[in-house]
């Protein structure tokens, strides 16, 4: 779930709960939906600072902030729940291998704590025991990409292990992945 709210462009909470190519919106009171046959992928909350806090506007704390969403898209709509997890994560690269089918291309296999993603990535950088950034499937990048399974040259990707200007950090001229150091921990969210 990506939460934004900008009060200079308006009093609006946009929710974006999942990625699609095809949908159409809804218009409710107070709220507008966006739905892909009739599955919920976001929703614009108008007159925002009225059901929300200043705080909460701010801080955009998912917990407090669905609770009162679904109280809002009940009598409508019904219930959203997102999957609060981490999206984020640091991961170690435990396996890089050539991809069978594409020069530029690695398959990798990457230890995110609970769990190993087989992730294909195509920067010149990834290789083996490195941690790494990656967005797990379901995050939404700084410029609005969601991240979904995909399929990339006849081999299944779980996740993309990603660059500072993915991530819209400070870019230190280094072309690929973000490497990290070792004082992260597996499974941990990067953005604490």
């Amino acid at each position: 779930m990506k939460l934004t709210y900008n009060k200079n462009i308006g009093d609006v909470l946009l929710v974006s709960l999942k990625g699609s190519d095809n949908f159409e919106t809804k218009d409710f009171d107070g709220y507008t939906t966006i739905v892909d046959n009739d599955e919920l992928l976001g929703l614009n909350i108008f007159n925002a600072s009225e059901t929300f806090t200043e705080e909460e506007l701010t801080e955009l704390n998912e917990e407090s902030i669905v609770e009162k969403i679904n109280d809002i898209i009940k009598g409508d709509f019904g219930e959203i729940n997102p999957d609060l997890s981490p999206k984020f994560v640091v991961g170690f690269v435990k396996e890089c291998k050539p991809h069978e089918d594409a020069d530029r291309l690695n398959v990798t296999t990457v230890d995110v704590g609970d769990e190993e993603l087989q992730i294909v990535c195509g920067a010149p950088n990834v290789d083996n025991g490195q941690k790494v950034v990656v967005a797990k499937v379901g995050a939404f990048m700084p410029n609005g990409l969601y991240i979904k399974p995909s399929e990339l040259r006849g081999v299944k990707s779980n996740g993309m292990i990603c660059s500072k200007k993915e991530l819209n950090l400070e870019d230190d001229g280094v072309r690929g992945i973000y490497v990290l150091d070792d004082n992260y921990e597996v499974g941990q969210s990067f953005f604490k």
